[in-house]
This record gives C-alpha cells, structure tokens and sequence, in this order.
C-alpha cells in the first residue's frame, strides 16, 4: 500500500512538472518564467523555494536537542524574510533584471557586478551541496546504499524533472508540492504525539534548553538572515517572475508566514519525539526516524517522496538562479536559446555532487559559513535602492570590512565560541558604517 501512494503522488508531481516542460521558448520563460507569476503560484514558489531539506534538518536536529525552546528558532525566518518584504520586494521587481548582480553593475559598474555574481554562485554552489547531502541523509534510511550513488541517482531525478522546462516548471513542481507539504506536517506532528512512550526522562527547564540552544545564537541568525535574503538569488529571481510589484510584495509576506508555520511543525514533531524518550545516535536523523517509526505504513513512501520534491524544488531553483548569474551578469549572453542555459545547470549539478560528497559534513554549520560574503553585500545593495550619494568607493570598503570581520570571527571565536553573535552584532554596523564614512569621504575628494 506504501509503495502504490507513493508511486501515485510521485507520478502526479513529476507529471504536473513535465507539462509545463515544452511551453519554454526563449530565455527569459526558462530563467523567469516569462515575468507574469501570479499570487498563489508565486507564495508557493517562494516557500518551495525557502522551505527545504537542509534547513528542516538542521532546525528539527535542534528541537530534538534542545526541546521546546527550538521552536523560536522559526521566528529567524518570519523575521528575516518580513524585513525581506519591507525593504526590497517590490524594489527587485521594480528592477526587473534577469540577474540580482547585474543590480551592482547599473548603480556601481561592471568590476563589481562580477565580484558580486561571482561570490554568489560560489556561495549558492555550497547551499546547493548541502542540500543534496540533506535529501541523501533523508533518504538513505528508505534506499541503503552508498551516498555516493545515491546522491548521484537523485540529483539525476531532479534534473529530468526539471532541465528543459526551467522556472516554468519548477514554478508547476512547487505548486503541487507546496500542496502536500501543506498538508504532510501537520499529519507528521499529529503521529507524532500519538507515539508511544519509549523512555521516561526529565524534563528539560528553560535554562537548561538555552544552555543547549543559547538565544545569543537564534538573534544573531536573525540578524543574518534579514541581511543575506535581501540579496538572496534564488528569492530574488522568483520576485522577478513576479506579475506585479504589489504581487511580488504580498507573496514575499504570505510566504514569510508560511514557512515559519512549517519549520515550526518540523522541530515540533522532533521536539515530542525526544519527549518520548526515544534515543538516536544522531540528533540529525530524527525526522527520518519518525518517518519509519511513527507514520503509518501507507503514509511512509508518501513521506518520502514529498520530502524528495521539497529538497528537488530548493535545488533545482537554486541551480536556475545560479545560471541567472552566469547568463545575465558573468559571460552576459545574449543567446535566447535554451540549450545554453541547460548547459550550465548540468554544471552546476555536477559541481554541487562533487562538493556534497567531498567538503559537506555538518549542514548547519556549513550553511551558515556560505553567508559571510554574502552578509557583506548588505550595505551596497541597500544604499544603491535608497541612497544616492552611495558609490563604488563606500561599496567595495564596507564589503571588504563585512567579509574581513566574519572570516575573523569564524576563524578566532569559531563554533564553540558562538562566532555569528560577534559576526552580526558588531559586524552589521561595520558594514554600513564603513560603507557610509568611504561613500562621504570620496565624494568629498571629488
């Protein structure tokens, strides 16, 4: 009965995926679906997009640790991604370019249009990696082989799905997935709660869980977040796609809200696992352990398949938006062809695979390593929308400052010394100070 489910609602998804395959024309359909998303598609989108694999790891890991007191951990996005909404929505649309990068070239020039969209796709290459050691982890449980195949048998699936059609079809693929998903978690908290007691155990205090998940660490995430997603690649492209400015604006906050509802169901579930007093050797194996465990039989392979399309449509728009860079900001094409943007998302699979098996081993913490030089664009994407004595000079200072300070902190406080409070703390306001002193000094020289 299992296997049947999760035939039928893989098949649905894949076939819904497909269909919109052959409607892709022309470049701009492939890599932004022809800019006229409407609201529903575009809020779904837009938590596929965010909602995935490597994240909900991670996240339900820490409700497995460190109980309840997880379940703040969620309000990183609502907050992060409502500032995102704020700030630069409806300026991304209004912008309308193929690639968030090119942005850098119209207020400040082409030297650093590159610099930008090539640290971005370095950055986006590592998220991509990690999201596919994520989705292995998820499914070596349900397929016990080696990793390495099984990383390769999966990325294989999530091209075939998605290659020729492009946003268009990942746009399809994440309105049917946000679908299920919308309704998997909440079944997935409920089994949960119904399973049985295994162990007795003491329950965690308030101090106690903070000592394991310190609120330092959960407010300077926040602070990340707000100043990473305002450049974000794969969310900015998906703005673009957008019908219209207010389309894009209120989608962002739909969105905003909907994934921090999600998360929030996926450290719950782990959170009453732990309650039960079941013991895991790895805190990040509880969501696969409650898919075995705790679901009934005919809902397992259902688990799993939609797990898959959360992880297939994250990668698959990050891949997309990785060849917005390369096409709209590094080489410049002016090719409307589709065969060459195909080209560059097998590349950048392919590119992904290796450093997923090679370089990946704890999710979280790589995940947030990838940030740091993307943190310190903040102060040049946010004074080239709304200050006008902004320049190339203050750009490049406070970009040096921001990704000087974060390698600092990783490399002198480090995990154990907590090194994102002192990298958002202290390094935000560097950013911006030293971007607005270097922008006010030079345009007094001039």
């Amino acid at each position: 009965m299992g296997v049947i489910s999760a035939s039928l609602c893989f098949l649905l998804i894949a076939y819904y995926s497909f269909r919109n395959s052959n409607r892709v024309k022309s470049q701009d359909e492939y890599l932004l679906a022809g800019r006229h998303t409407r609201l529903l598609p575009l809020v779904a989108t837009l938590v596929m997009t965010e909602f995935n694999t490597g994240t909900l790891i991670s996240f339900s890991s820490l409700g497995y640790l460190a109980g309840y007191w997880a379940l703040a951990m969620p309000f990183i996005f609502l907050i992060g991604l409502l500032f995102y909404t704020l700030t630069v929505a409806k300026k991304w649309k209004q912008f309308n370019g193929v690639s968030v990068a090119h942005f850098f070239a119209t207020r400040y020039g082409r030297k650093l249009e590159l610099l930008v969209a090539g640290v971005l796709f370095l950055a986006m290459l590592g998220f991509s990696a990690a999201y596919i050691k994520s989705l292995t982890l998820l499914m070596l449980p349900l397929i016990p082989v080696k990793s390495l195949i099984l990383s390769a048998v999966l990325v294989i699936i999530i091209l075939l799905l998605t290659l020729r059609g492009g946003l268009s079809s990942i746009i399809a693929l994440d309105v049917l997935s946000f679908i299920f998903v919308l309704i998997f978690f909440p079944l997935l908290v409920y089994f949960s709660y119904h399973l049985p007691q295994s162990n007795q155990i003491p329950a965690f205090n308030l101090a106690q869980m903070q000592t394991l998940l310190p609120p330092k660490f959960i407010i300077s995430l926040t602070i990340l977040t707000m100043f990473s997603y305002i450049i974000a690649p794969w969310y900015g492209q998906k703005i673009v796609a957008a019908k219209t400015q207010q389309t894009a604006y209120l989608a962002a906050a739909i969105a905003a809200v909907i994934i921090f509802l999600l998360y929030g169901l996926g450290i719950l579930a782990t959170a009453i696992l732990r309650s039960k007093g079941v013991q895991l050797t790895d805190i990040q194996l509880g969501l696969p352990y409650l898919i075995h465990n705790a679901l009934p039989n005919a809902l397992q392979g259902v688990a799993y398949v939609v797990l898959f399309f959360v992880a297939a449509s994250t990668l698959a728009g990050v891949w997309n938006a990785m060849v917005t860079l390369v096409v709209g900001s590094i080489f410049k094409s002016n090719s409307s062809k589709v065969n060459t943007n195909i080209f560059w998302v097998l590349i950048c699979a392919i590119a992904a695979y290796i450093i997923a098996n090679t370089l990946i081993d704890n999710i979280l913490s790589k995940m947030i390593l990838f940030n740091i030089p993307i943190v310190a664009f903040c102060f040049a994407l946010l004074a080239g929308f709304y200050w006008s004595k902004a320049n190339i000079q203050g750009a490049y200072v406070s970009i040096l400052a921001g990704i000087a300070w974060g390698v600092f902190c990783y490399f002198y406080f480090g995990e154990a010394g907590n090194y994102t409070w002192y990298w958002a703390i202290y390094g935000i306001p560097l950013i911006f100070i030293s971007g607005i002193s270097a922008s006010l000094f030079y345009a007094k020289k001039s």
